[in-house]
């Protein structure tokens, strides 16, 4: 009789696919899962808003002004933030802001991210007279202040949020172009794209199908901190009177309009303060793990 010679499998470790090897290193970083959930729930609040929002973020309650938050002394649970100086619901109004201030820093992001790569690839692929126009209009741009460079733009077009919208991605555009075009630049003398343009193919598909694709991971990361800072400028002109203009509810303008009750009202003031600073930390934390998980070389 005969034996069988029973041999155990050789299995290799198991291949994770592009995603969940993201997610592996992203999930690593605590303060980046923290700032994830943190802007998932804002854009959560931002969509379901009208629905969220105890109140209208306009009407005035004549009989309820400068009301403490509900938990302090002469509070109301009707509000629970508390109300400003004309009666209006401050939890409804920061609410309906992050409509506002979600919307202007995603506008910003995509406008600045894809005239900055375009730019950035065309002055990293042709080099030459066309890279030292752009490259040198870029560094007159860096020169500058960005926020007074963006003031004085919308001082130019006029106060309003679609204007201070476009001041911010102009002032954010040059990060953009600088990073694509290092990135072409280092891209350029690799084995793939000198295959590619001896397979023949045009200036067209080598800057956006064969290169653009690999400089993608720092122009994310990138993007994740210029989303914070376009939340933050738009912040300051909206203080400044030179954004949103009232009666429209956005974190920038509300501080505006509390800046005279610092001192009497500290709640008008401090929870839009606070949920400016809440988000934009939370951005930072989300790039922060978007750059550990992209770049392979800060992987273990």
């Amino acid at each position: 009789m005969s034996e069988q010679t029973v041999r155990p499998e050789v299995t290799g470790p198991k291949v994770q696919t592009p995603l969940q090897e993201f997610w592996s290193y992203f999930s690593q970083n605590t303060g980046a899962v923290i700032g994830l959930i943190f802007i998932v729930s804002m854009i959560l609040l931002a969509i379901f808003a009208p629905l969220i929002a105890p109140h209208s973020p306009f009407e005035q309650y004549r009989d309820a002004l400068l009301i403490p938050p509900s938990w302090a002394e002469g509070g109301n649970s009707t509000y629970l933030l508390g109300t400003d100086a004309v009666g209006r619901d401050i939890l409804s109004r920061l609410i309906h802001g992050a409509q506002l201030s979600l919307f202007i820093g995603f506008l910003v992001v995509t406008l600045s991210l894809g005239f900055g790569v375009l730019f950035g690839l065309i002055a990293g692929f042709y080099r030459g007279v066309v890279e030292t126009i752009i490259m040198r209009a870029v560094d007159i741009m860096l020169a500058m202040p960005s926020l007074l460079l963006a003031i004085a733009i919308v001082a130019i077009l006029g106060p309003s949020i679609f204007n201070a919208a476009m001041a911010i991605a102009i002032v954010s555009m040059p990060h953009y172009v600088r990073l694509a075009r290092a990135s072409t630049i280092a891209e350029l003398n690799k084995d793939y794209v000198i295959s590619s343009r001896v397979a023949g193919a045009g200036s067209f598909r080598l800057m956006f199908i064969t290169i653009l694709p690999n400089c993608l991971a720092p122009l994310i990361v990138q993007a994740t901190l210029g989303f914070s800072n376009a939340i933050l400028d738009m912040a300051a002109l909206g203080f400044l009177g030179l954004g949103a203009q009232p009666p429209t509810p956005e974190w920038g303008s509300m501080l505006a309009d509390a800046l005279q009750f610092v001192q009497s009202a500290w709640w008008v003031v401090t929870f839009p303060g606070l949920v400016i600073l809440l988000t934009v930390l939370a951005f930072n934390l989300m790039g922060d793990g978007l750059r550990d998980a992209l770049d392979p070389k800060l992987k273990q």
